[in-house]
């Protein structure tokens, strides 16, 4: 009697599942949008692999780089692992000017020439110091006059 019950219930679900539920389309991706950066923890495997593929040139399995990474970053410090999350929190401040920038070309707004440089080798900081050696030389032009 308990078998008959169950044969019930699970051909309800399929009907049930087959009429109520459809997969919506997914959306394309657009090819020209910026990449999500890497975590810390990834920062630090780009290096890893490659000293690991070093040691152990026979070594084919992905698997295995991935725990002896990870195994390797738990025994990390706070402070072995501060130059990778500083890399890490760098490549997120650039992805989030490249995204600003993206979403600006999307509503079809006006990009600046200045802002179309988010891909270029200058980190944030060379580029604020040019702006303000320009904002004193544009200062001194006016003591002049």
């Amino acid at each position: 009697m308990g078998k008959a019950k169950a044969s019930v219930k699970s051909s309800r679900k399929t009907n049930n599942s087959l009429v109520a539920r459809k997969k919506p389309l997914k959306k394309d991706k657009d090819p020209n949008k910026p990449k999500r950066p890497p975590s810390a923890f990834f920062v630090f495997m780009e290096e890893f692999r490659v000293t690991f593929k070093e040691k152990n040139p026979k070594n084919k399995s992905v698997a295995v780089v991935g725990k002896a990474g990870g195994e390797k970053w738990k025994s990390f410090s706070e402070s072995e692992k501060a130059p990778f999350i500083a890399k890490a929190e760098k490549r997120k401040v650039e992805y989030n000017k490249a995204m600003t920038l993206y979403n600006k070309k999307l509503a079809g707004e006006t990009v600046d020439e200045e802002e179309e440089e988010v891909g270029s080798d200058k980190s944030k900081s060379e580029v604020d110091e040019e702006s303000r050696e320009e904002e004193d030389d544009d200062d001194d032009d006016d003591d002049d006059e």
